[in-house]
């Protein structure tokens, strides 16, 4: 273990406490594991099988050992890593403010100290006027900590950070004794519980201060500054149906109702703080009553004395504010204005609850729909509708003006699909529009994709006369074919007058969203990349054209195969030729917990987002420029790349490879998450069928991350002398260019071939292992090249550094769960034999993904 950082050395010293536990066979557990990680590396290092590896290890330390106690060992090291890794993460938790510079680049501070001038001062707040950066929260199934164990890392980490010992032992010895699974896989309204917790605890205080911070800096009222929702939340949980069916239309309405009470809880917690302050004559009074109508609102809904909408709690706050200022010396003021703050932003429903659906559904919603009318009207041609084409579909289904009523179909899915858009205006009816004003539509490949889903919410919650209907509908465009044509299919929308007329009544702003999970495990890496940054482009051009402003909502996930990796330098490597009106991104299960798990990391994180749209406006920088050359060479790249990827994708032993050779079998029975880990039911495994998260996921568990490099390192050498401009050049001209290099190269520094080296001469997928191998090699080299750093991420030595230690601690699991993967290939296993195996695969899941802290 290096100990030579802060972070090393604060981890080694609290590591030892382990020891001093008191639970059976500890110590002897803590001393052995030191020496099997010596023997694992020693023997990945020699090219020895991990079986190999674990049985010359019982030879030399457990020879007088039964095999039942030599696996339960294999078991107590597991535990015992798992609980070091949960450790680890408390301590950069604690050393947080220390590793990362708070104030400088990126900082709302340090956007500040730019403003070198009055005409920059005016021109920010004229962005900020009208910009908005919203956080959106879903319960994708990548994280493998329970909610219980991220609230001892919360605790562990602020108990570090204040170096109390006897604390930090006690919280030791609990997490000693917490089970990191779930026995039950969790409801979606679990899930929403279990996010709810960061909402109330860490983003409600975040945000508010962010905006204030800012506001303040600026000279600007924060009460009364036009855009509150500068900073906003997004929540998927009790929302997301794609592929998860138990999303009912009753859970979303429990998890909105849950939003709006966290948000009243929040209030009333504060004002009752607040209210020691406000202890003067006339402000008490409005004070004591906002508090008594929170309280009534939340507990006592019969009592008459409660706030209906957010707008009556302003309003007296405001008559205190007033009195405050003119009879108290704005005594306190501040306070006071940051809870007004808090209120402007969060309103009566803390989080815009999105609605996602699978296009295919609706399509099926509208079969059912077509068959019930061809029914009961003999005037309906249903086959002249589907002989016709496509803008005839669309201009007929949004002249419709009448109700849908559940009753008429039999059919339990139809009768769910129409609750849940009456679920949306109830919603908006009790939390406000804001509570619920987005439907996203997955797998969007037409423009008659979008009419299906607006003339199902015209005819269930639509005005009866105009078919209005206050609602976003968002494409999610994912392939790399539907990324191509993205454009053509909403200039198709924009033409129709239909369309047209909703997007008027929506303020013509249209949002689209564009996924870069499913985009890159479609195309690969860089051609997914490059495919979405241009799919924007062409969206701003064209939406520009027909006077909409399109709003781009990335789905972006923890690692860089699900386009994470450094969000911040991603979004301010974008030109003026991508529209910068907002910034919406999904928060995604680990990255939740990892980035934005404590207020200090929080506001870190989202500063840097929130000034990478802002400075884009502000300080025109050629590094985000493409010259024509400059394209030529990207799509030259990606063309290779895709070319490359496709031979690996479409190799007859991709699939049989992860589905026979990793972990991806038993996703499923994590427990993680209420969504299943594939879509459709078939037994076989296929790709179009497999899940973006653990098609990563297991990439990442067998510690060779395809997805966030693979095609790269052969699109890089092919080109590297390319004429004009070259590679080498690009990474140190183009910012959009380096960020993709170095989010690429924390895939690389988390892979490690030598643990599957065994599978080098394996029968049948020892050619399939040397061609993913012979790529990794590949892109490592030419990005060392490239960046000319000689080592990569040698100017991130944060991120190094974190990865360098996490690896070394998480290397005995990778042992373990190899050592388990190769036994079950063979094929005299007794039965005992084989559950064991499997459990020690699944149990070494856990410490794998969360050492990594971004892997899934």
């Amino acid at each position: 273990m290096n100990v030579d950082t802060p972070i090393g050395l604060l981890y080694h010293i609290y590591n030892s406490l382990f020891l001093s536990l008191p639970f059976r066979r500890i110590e002897d557990t803590g001393t052995r594991l030191a020496l099997f990680s010596k023997h694992c590396n020693e023997g990945f290092d020699a090219g020895t099988s991990p079986v190999r590896i674990i049985e010359s290890f019982w030879e030399d330390y457990s020879e007088k050992s039964t095999p039942g106690e030599r696996l339960d060992q294999l078991f107590y090291f597991i535990q015992y890593a798992e609980r070091q890794v949960v450790l680890f993460d408390s301590v950069e938790d604690a050393l947080f403010k220390q590793t990362h510079d708070m104030e400088g680049a990126g900082s709302v501070k340090g956007l500040i100290t730019r403003l070198d001038s009055v005409v920059l001062k005016e021109k920010l707040l004229e962005k900020i006027r009208n910009f908005s950066l919203r956080l959106v929260l879903t319960a994708h199934p990548t994280q493998f900590y329970p909610g219980k164990v991220l609230g001892i890392i919360n605790d562990l980490g602020n108990e570090i950070g204040g170096n109390n010992l006897e604390q930090i032992r006690l919280l030791l010895m609990q997490l000693g004794k917490t089970a990191f699974v779930n026995r039950e896989k969790p409801t979606p309204y679990d899930e929403a519980i279990s996010l709810g917790w960061f909402l109330e605890n860490i983003l409600f205080h975040t945000l508010p201060d962010i905006i204030f911070r800012l506001l303040r800096a600026l000279g600007q009222d924060v009460t009364t500054f036009n855009n509150a929702r500068l900073l906003a939340l997004g929540f998927w949980p009790g929302g997301d149906r794609d592929g998860n069916p138990f999303v009912t239309s009753s859970i979303t309405l429990q998890v909105a109702q849950r939003l709006r009470e966290g948000s009243l809880r929040c209030y009333y917690r504060d004002i009752r703080l607040l209210k020691r302050r406000m202890t003067f004559r006339g402000v008490e009074e409005w004070i004591t009553l906002a508090e008594t109508r929170l309280y009534n609102t939340l507990y006592k809904p019969e009592e008459k004395e409660q706030y209906k909408t957010c707008q009556e709690l302003l309003e007296d706050l405001d008559m205190a504010r007033q009195i405050l200022i003119a009879d108290h010396s704005r005594l306190f003021l501040d306070e006071l204005d940051r809870f007004i703050l808090k209120v402007r932003v969060f309103g009566f429903y803390f989080a815009s609850l999105d609605i996602r659906q699978d296009s295919r559904k609706h399509g099926d919603i509208w079969q059912a729909i077509f068959q019930y009318w061809d029914k009961k009207y003999a005037d309906f041609d249903v086959q002249a509708y589907l002989d016709s084409d496509e803008t005839t579909k669309i201009n007929l289904i949004l002249g419709f003006r009448f109700r849908l009523d559940e009753n008429d179909y039999a059919d339990l899915f139809v009768k769910e699909t129409l609750r849940s858009f009456r679920a949306i205006a109830n919603i908006q009816q009790h939390n406000g529009e804001l509570g619920c004003h987005r439907y996203i539509i997955s797998n969007c490949r037409n423009a008659l994709n979008v009419a299906e889903v607006l003339a199902l919410a015209r005819l269930t919650i639509g005005d009866p006369e105009t078919g209005a209907v206050p609602l976003d509908i968002a494409p999610l465009f994912e392939t790399i074919d539907d990324l191509a044509i993205c454009h053509k299919v909403m200039q198709q929308l924009y033409s129709n007058k239909h369309y047209a007329g909703h997007l008027a009544a929506r303020n013509n702003i249209q949002h689209v969203m564009l996924g870069f999970s499913d985009g890159t495990k479609d195309g690969g890496y860089l051609r997914a990349n490059w495919s979405i940054y241009c799919a924007k482009e062409e969206l701003t051009r064209i939406s520009r054209e027909y006077g909409v402003t399109v709003v781009f909502f990335d789905g972006r996930g923890g690692p860089p195969g699900r386009g994470g990796g450094n969000n911040a330098s991603y979004y301010a490597a974008h030109g003026q030729d991508i529209e910068n009106h907002a910034i919406h991104v999904t928060i995604q299960g680990q990255t939740v917990s990892s980035s934005y798990g404590t207020q200090a990391s929080a506001a870190y994180n989202i500063e840097r987002l929130l000034t990478a749209g802002l400075e884009n406006h502000l300080f025109p920088d050629t590094s985000r420029d493409f010259e024509d050359e400059d394209r030529r060479l990207l799509n030259t790249l990606a063309d290779t790349a895709y070319q490359s990827y496709l031979k690996l994708k479409n190799h007859p032993d991709f699939v049989p490879y992860l589905e026979k050779m990793t972990p991806l079998r038993w996703y499923g029975d994590t427990n993680i998450a209420s969504r299943p880990t594939k879509r459709g039911s078939d037994a076989e495994m296929k790709f179009e069928d497999l899940r973006a998260i653990p098609f990563v996921g297991a990439w990442a568990q067998m510690k060779q991350n395809v997805p966030g490099y693979y095609g790269l390192g052969s699109a890089l050498s092919e080109h590297l002398h390319a004429e004009g401009i070259t590679p080498e050049k690009l990474y140190q001209k183009n910012l959009f260019f380096r960020t993709l290099l170095e989010n690429s190269m924390q895939s690389l520094l988390k892979s490690n071939f030598k643990p599957t080296h065994y599978l080098s001469g394996h029968p049948r997928f020892g050619g399939f292992w040397n061609m993913l191998h012979g790529e990794f090699e590949k892109t490592y080299a030419m990005l060392e090249k490239i960046s000319g750093q000689g080592a990569l991420l040698l100017e991130n030595p944060t991120s190094r550094v974190s990865i360098e230690l996490r690896e070394e601690i998480v290397r005995p699991l990778i042992a373990i769960q190899q050592y388990a993967l190769q036994k079950l290939q063979e094929n005299d296993l007794t039965p005992e034999e084989l559950e064991a195996c499997r459990k020690l695969v699944l149990r070494a899941m856990f410490g794998i993904i969360n050492a990594a802290r971004n892997a899934a």
